[in-house]
């Protein structure tokens, strides 16, 4: 049986899934992730970390696969996470995850020079961080990479290679299919940036080493991946303008398909090509992050049959992990709120969900406000899908008139294989 293997990179861990060509899962996997390290606004992670959590999932794959055909294999991995590299491929720095917020200076240079319609502005942004590393690395050679981008390299051998969803927030002008010519004024070497392709183009086969280590076939063909939200998107089988895509993992992830892209860089919101389609949205940086500094994931399991959807708390929450915040405001400063204290673990339970469910919902409602089509479906994906509490409480904020549909898979690392098993790359 000939199957198709994509691999999702989060920020808890790395997850991997085969299909077949009936899009029917036939083996899954998952690794933990340590938390990335926090210093004030810094967040980073060693790279090493998702190397070993990817091989842990591809060896688990490969031990339920003994006998099926893998033909390709794609990678997705967070939105602008990136890491500095050698020629080799070798790490110089930790990465900077996708919610570092110490470039802060380089985003006001780049916003001297992008337009708004560029996927390049805010402190979290792709090309920020690169210049935060040409500070870094001074006078050093080096070129830089997505997470996927970093992964699928190690799988083939063969660097230097992304797609335009990854490198959107790097500069990449996904209209135009080009590094813009802004970039130039504004000082920036695009000698070290990746090769851009279209996520589903063949970036080469896996290393016959790795191969071999793990059971798989010769030839395992390797295909040029894409963000985690997007992923997302395709797992869920968003089809029409106006449907969305809510992601409820460590962060909290808005898409709604448009047929323009929508650019608003003082909101947080870009937009992704998907083929013919954009998706519009943004990213905060709230979500489940927030929940597990406070609970454990067995305190969170024992409290949920406990909450009361229909009811509001009042406690008017502002959940972030700390400081700066993204989308539906993009501010560097904001402070989380977390005040008035609750009168009890399932009370400040609930007082997150609503205050994550009122993020999602003013998200949307501010798309609208610049253009976006009116939100009439909303497809969930993430972990926090399977909270039916959860999704009665977001039912509330959201309104009555938008319909929640479950996601034709929940799993981002499912939308991934998919995009693997294309016979074209994303136009």
């Amino acid at each position: 049986m000939a199957v198709c293997i994509g691999i999702d990179l989060g920020t808890s861990g790395c997850r991997g899934v085969a299909l077949d060509a009936g899009a029917t899962i036939i083996a899954s996997a998952r690794a933990a992730l340590p938390v990335p390290q926090r210093s004030d606004t810094g967040i980073s992670q060693d790279p090493g970390l998702w190397w070993q959590a990817v091989n842990s999932v591809l060896t688990d794959l490969a031990s339920q696969l003994r006998g099926e055909s893998v033909r390709r294999m794609a990678v997705n991995g967070t939105s602008a996470t990136l890491v500095a590299c050698d020629g080799e491929g070798n790490p110089l720095l930790p990465a900077l995850m996708y919610n570092d917020q110490r470039p802060l200076k380089y985003a006001h240079h780049i916003a001297r020079f992008a337009p708004r319609d560029s996927g390049a502005h805010g402190v979290s942004s792709s090309l920020a961080k690169y210049l935060w590393y040409a500070d870094k690395l001074d006078g050093r050679d080096f070129h830089v990479l997505h997470q996927s981008d970093w992964i699928t390299g190690r799988l083939s051998g063969s660097r230097g290679v992304s797609d335009y969803n990854n490198c959107l927030k790097l500069g990449y002008d996904a209209q135009q299919l080009r590094w813009p010519q802004w970039m130039e004024r504004a000082g920036i070497e695009r000698e070290r940036f990746p090769q851009v392709v279209a996520p589903g183009a063949s970036v080469g086969t896996l290393r016959s080493d790795l191969a071999a280590g793990w059971g798989l076939p010769d030839g395992v063909q390797l295909v040029a991946g894409t963000t985690d939200s997007v992923a997302a998107c395709i797992a869920a089988g968003v089809d029409r303008a106006g449907s969305g895509v809510t992601s409820l993992g460590s962060t909290l992830v808005i898409k709604l398909l448009a047929e323009r892209p929508l650019f608003a860089p003082e909101y947080g919101v870009y937009s992704h090509r998907l083929g013919d389609f954009w998706l519009v949205g943004g990213a905060s940086n709230s979500g489940g992050a927030v929940l597990k500094q406070f609970f454990s994931q067995q305190q969170l399991d024992q409290m949920t049959p406990q909450l009361q959807p229909h009811r509001d708390t009042d406690l008017n929450y502002y959940p972030l992990p700390g400081k700066g915040e993204r989308f539906p405001l993009n501010d560097p400063c904001k402070l989380p709120r977390m005040q008035p204290p609750a009168t009890s673990p399932v009370q400040q339970f609930q007082g997150i969900l609503e205050g994550i469910a009122r993020i999602e919902a003013t998200g949307y409602s501010k798309l609208l406000e610049l253009g976006a089509p009116l939100l009439d479906t909303v497809y969930t994906a993430g972990r926090g899908a399977d909270n039916d509490a959860w999704t009665r409480i977001r039912q509330r904020y959201l309104g009555d008139s938008v319909v929640m549909r479950p996601a034709r898979f929940t799993e981002a690392a499912c939308g991934t294989a998919l995009l693997a098993w294309r016979r074209k790359p994303l136009p």
